[in-house]
């Protein structure tokens, strides 16, 4: 079974992590791999099997942090998934290529995030990009609202609510007004369009960020 824990408060999900070994793996041998250790110490680890058979429970910290290492983890995913043995994967910030697989393989996917005294950009700082055709800042926006946790529906709900504002904001006949029009026709028929095809909304989202519009 594999166990994921991100986010940027560090100690939370370190707790949350020791507290769900206590509770599925209470009396294991604990077995902590580590960025510092070397490809061989990795995988040894992937190998699994304690000493006589003992139980233990193996622990990934920070380990997509070395290229190497995690070009040799994160094949064994799905095995890791499947295994009667335990493990778990402490990452602070994993990009979202490597957030979505570890999201894709996990028992649980468990995300402990600091809260910023100062006043943080929120997800509708999306809806700006969106109505400046800021395409950059629009794909960067979505990246870290993925990073942060927010589900795909909510991203696409402000999206959505973005371009109704738009749409009600414009002059009539205007360029922008056309453009809103659009924008609601396309975002509104997005979540379906994806059913239909297949596709998960998060990569469906992720082609209109890279259209441009």
């Amino acid at each position: 079974m594999l166990y994921v824990f991100t986010g940027t408060d560090r100690k939370k999900a370190r707790e949350a992590m020791y507290k769900k070994i206590a509770s599925i793996a209470s009396g294991a041998r604990i077995v902590r791999i580590t960025d510092a250790h070397t490809v061989n110490d990795l995988k040894n680890a992937l190998r699994g099997g304690g000493l006589f058979g003992e139980k233990q429970a193996v622990i990934f910290e920070d380990v997509c942090a070395n290229d190497e290492m995690r070009a040799i983890l994160t094949p064994t995913l799905s095995s890791l998934c499947d295994s009667e043995e335990t493990f778990f994967v402490l990452e602070e910030k994993p990009n979202a290529e490597l957030s979505r697989t570890l999201k894709k393989y996990a028992h649980e996917y468990v995300v402990h995030s600091t809260k910023k005294q100062a006043e943080d950009k929120t997800i509708f700082a999306l809806t700006n990009a969106l109505r400046g055709k800021n395409k950059k800042a629009l794909w960067i926006g979505y990246q870290c609202e993925l990073l942060k946790g927010v589900a795909p529906e909510a991203i696409h709900g402000v999206l959505f609510w973005g371009a109704k504002d738009m749409l009600l904001r414009a002059q009539a006949r205007s360029a922008e007004q056309c453009r809103g029009a659009e924008l609601v026709a396309l975002l509104a028929e997005l979540p379906h369009e994806a059913r239909r095809s297949g596709v998960e909304l998060e990569y469906a989202l992720e082609q209109f960020v890279l259209s441009g519009m």
